[in-house]
């Protein structure tokens, strides 16, 4: 019998799905429940699989980790029998997961799950910084009638061109949105195989050819040993001026200095940052002043979707993995 372990919210909505799937399949799997603040005595002997679920996971970030996710993983690391492990997010960076990467266990991700609110959110920001909507914002904090004439009117965005980093359900539905308002994309990932719905795409050994395209430039893949620091002060340097760049994936992809010196400079004419080197972003930090750029506190997929959206890629596995099929957004072992 497969011990699973759960956090109660997934166990009294979902166990009845469980055992459906768990029945198709001709499989034993008893639910073990974590409570929020103390593991289960001897859970760590039964389990074979674990959902850390978004309602664990829910108040943690870069240097915050919750009671309940250190329960959770308590009992996770202690379980010799783990053969995988699902989490809520869409990358496999995170410390906690990192010991059940490290012994192999299987380790799938909830990749998809959040794609459209955060694409809805930069376009959103995209759309604000084109039509110059903080301009607008300020005259009227300040009372003040400040029409945009002349020179000072926006550019129209059809016709203009988003380099995305990134071509994953995230990057993919950035760039469905994009077609909607004009613009053209064009996609970078590690092969340069066609990928729906970008107009072009291209591998990362190409990107310094991109670069000099890109009206925007977003970034939306996850963080890894190729993706480190992938925009430096060189290759902000390839961006015509005025551009904009868009990162909700991770702060450690973009050289903040350099970054925070061209939004100085006034090389780059905006920005919309989700995600920074240090989280929470540091009161002192020139970004929250800066003018055209807006800031989100690691927030862009705010969504109450999202947690069933990651049950239902979840449950979708587990039927999978009990019938010995290949899940979705399994993470590639070293």
């Amino acid at each position: 019998m497969a011990g699973l372990l759960l956090s109660r919210r997934v166990a009294e909505a979902y166990g009845g799905r469980i055992a459906e799937i768990a029945k198709r399949a001709g499989a034993a799997v008893d639910i073990v429940v974590c409570p929020p603040d103390a593991p289960p005595a001897g859970a760590h002997k039964t389990i074979e699989i674990a959902f850390y679920s978004r309602d664990v996971w829910e108040g943690c970030d870069k240097t915050f980790v919750n009671v309940p996710t250190r329960t959770f993983f308590e009992v996770v690391d202690r379980a010799d029998r783990l053969r995988w492990l699902h989490v809520t997010s869409a990358g496999a960076d995170l410390p906690m997961y990192q010991p059940s990467l490290a012994r192999r266990v299987r380790v799938t991700t909830s990749s998809g799950s959040n794609a459209e609110p955060i694409a809805q959110t930069v376009l959103a920001c995209v759309l604000s910084l084109a039509r110059k909507l903080p301009h607008w914002l300020e005259a009227q904090r300040k009372r003040e009638w400040s029409p945009l004439r002349g020179a000072q009117q926006p550019h129209d965005l059809r016709g203009q061109t988003a380099v995305i980093v990134g071509t994953g359900p995230i990057g993919r539905e950035i760039a469905r949105l994009l077609h909607a308002v004009g613009l053209r994309t064009v996609g970078i990932r590690r092969s340069a195989h066609h990928t729906a719905p970008f107009d072009e795409v291209t591998g990362y050994d190409r990107i310094d050819h991109a670069l000099p395209r890109a009206d925007w430039l977003v970034i939306a893949c996850p963080l890894t040993e190729v993706t480190a620091k992938l925009i430096d002060a060189r290759r902000l340097a390839l961006l015509p001026r005025g551009s904009r760049i868009v990162n909700i994936a991770r702060g450690e992809i973009v050289e903040e200095p350099a970054l925070i010196a061209a939004l100085q400079g006034g090389r780059l004419a905006g920005a919309y940052l989700d995600v920074f080197a240090v989280e929470p972003l540091p009161p002192d930090s020139p970004l929250w002043t800066l003018p055209d750029v807006i800031l989100t506190p690691h927030n862009s997929s705010a969504s109450d979707g999202n947690h069933p959206r990651g049950v239902e890629i979840f449950l979708r596995n587990l039927d999978a993995y009990l019938g010995a099929r290949p899940m979705e957004n399994e993470v590639a072992l070293r």
